[in-house]
C-alpha cells in the first residue's frame, strides 16, 4: 500500500539526514529529527492510519503489510536513538529482535546504523500537501469549536499549481481525515476569499511624490482580478494622471474577508475554506460518530478485547434513538456489534452518559 511505502521512504530519509547530523556531531538536532519521526509521522500519522489494519481478525497481505512496515520502523528507530536513549533502545530492540531474528546482533549497541536505499521524494511530497491541509482544516475547527466528529459538507482549497495535482491524489486521505464529504481544488484564493486593496501609504509616499494622493484611490479601485494579478507578478501597471505607474506588492495592504458561512485559514501558500453549514443528516451523524467514541470507550471499561463482538442496547431520548437507528449499519460495523436494541435494558456491562443536549 502506498502509505506503507511513504512512511518507509519517510524512515530512510531520516535515516539519510540522521547520519549526515552524526557525523557533523550535532547529536541534539538529531535526537529532535528522530522524535519528531516517531511521534508525528509514525505514532499520529502512519498508525493512526493503519488502525484498522492491525484490527483485522483475518491474516491477510493487506494486515502483513502494516505489521511488518511498523516492525522496520520501530527496528531503525531502535538502532537511531541508541547512542542517547542507551536503555529503552535495547529494550526496544530485543523485544522486536528475540522474536523475530531479523537481526544476528546480541544487542542494539552492535548493530550498524542503517543505510538510506529507499527514497520516493515525490510521494512524501504528496503527503506532506495532504498533512498541511489536513492541520489548517484541524486548525479552523478548533478555533471554532467545530468537533472533528461533526461531519461537515464541503471544503475549498487553493495551492499553487506545482502542488495541485498532488492534493488531487490525496483526495481521499483528506477527507477522511478531517471528516468533510467533498474536496474543490482552486487555482487561487478568490473563490475563498474577497479581498479589497488600499495603498500602503509608509511605502508609495517616499516613491511616487505627487501621485500619492490619485495612486492610493486607484489602488483602491483594483478589482478582484487585478489584485490577483499583483499577488501572483508581485507587480500591477496603473494608470494614474496620464502616466503609466507599476506598482509592487509592497506598495499595497490586500486585505482579506472571509465568504459568508465559510471559515478559512492560510499559511504557507495554501489557503483551506470550509462550509460551516449543517443540514439535519450531517448533525444525525454527527450524533452517531459521539455514540460510537461512547461505545469504544465503554467497551475498554468493560476490558473487551479489539476483536471482541458484542451486542448494544440502548435507551433514552427520542431524538438520539433515532440518530443511532438512522446510522445503524455504521454503528455496528464501527463498534463490531452483531446486534443493536432499541429501548430494553439489556444484561451486561451498563452505563449512562449525554452526548449534547440528549441522554
Amino acid at each position: 500500500p502506498e502509505i506503507d511505502r511513504w512512511i518507509i521512504s519517510k524512515l530512510h530519509s531520516l535515516v539519510k539526514e540522521y547520519r549526515e547530523l552524526m557525523e557533523n556531531y550535532d547529536v541534539t538536532k538529531a535526537a529532535r529529527q528522530v522524535s519528531s519521526f516517531t511521534i508525528d509521522q509514525l505514532s499520529n500519522w502512519y498508525v493512526r492510519r493503519s488502525r484498522r489494519r492491525f484490527w483485522k481478525s483475518e491474516v491477510n497481505k493487506n494486515k502483513l503489510s502494516a505489521y511488518q512496515t511498523l516492525f522496520e520502523c520501530l527496528l531503525t528507530v531502535s538502532k537511531l536513538t541508541a547512542p542517547f536513549a542507551p536503555f529503552i533502545s535495547e529494550e526496544l530492540y530485543l523485544n522486536l529482535n528475540n522474536v523475530a531474528k531479523r537481526d544476528e546482533h546480541e544487542s542494539v549497541h552492535l548493530a550498524l546504523i542503517p543505510e538510506p536505499t529507499f527514497l520516493d521524494a515525490e510521494l512524501e511530497a504528496k503527503m506532506d500537501v495532504a498533512q498541511r491541509v489536513v492541520s489548517l482544516t484541524r486548525a479552523i475547527r478548533a478555533k471554532n469549536n467545530l468537533k472533528v466528529r461533526q461531519p461537515l459538507l464541503k471544503m475549498m482549497v487553493a495551492v499553487d499549481k506545482s502542488k495541485r495535482e498532488a492534493l488531487q491524489k490525496m483526495e481521499d486521505v483528506i477527507l477522511e481525515e478531517v471528516n468533510i464529504k467533498e474536496l474543490n481544488v482552486l487555482e487561487d484564493d478568490s473563490a475563498i476569499v474577497n479581498k479589497s486593496a488600499k495603498a500602503n501609504f509608509k511605502v508609495i509616499g517616499k516613491k511616487y511624490g505627487k501621485l500619492v494622493k490619485s495612486l492610493a484611490n486607484a489602488i483602491k479601485d483594483l478589482d478582484k482580478a487585478a489584485i490577483v494579478a499583483l499577488e501572483k507578478t508581485n507587480e500591477y501597471e496603473l494608470l494614474v494622471e496620464g502616466e503609466n505607474v507599476k506598482i509592487s506588492r509592497e506598495d499595497v495592504e490586500i486585505i482579506s474577508h472571509e465568504i459568508e458561512g465559510w471559515l478559512v485559514e492560510t499559511e504557507e501558500g495554501v489557503t483551506v475554506a470550509v462550509d460551516t453549514e449543517l443540514t439535519e443528516t450531517l448533525i444525525a451523524e454527527g450524533y452517531a460518530r459521539e455514540f460510537v467514541n461512547r461505545v469504544q470507550n465503554m467497551r475498554k471499561d468493560a476490558g473487551f478485547d479489539v476483536i471482541d463482538r458484542i451486542k448494544v442496547s440502548i435507551s433514552g431520548d427520542e431524538k438520539i434513538i433515532t440518530f443511532v437507528n438512522q446510522f445503524n449499519d455504521y454503528i455496528a460495523n464501527e463498534v463490531l456489534a452483531d446486534q443493536i436494541i432499541f429501548n430494553e435494558n439489556g444484561e451486561g456491562f451498563k452505563q449512562e452518559f449525554k452526548i449534547g443536549d440528549y441522554n
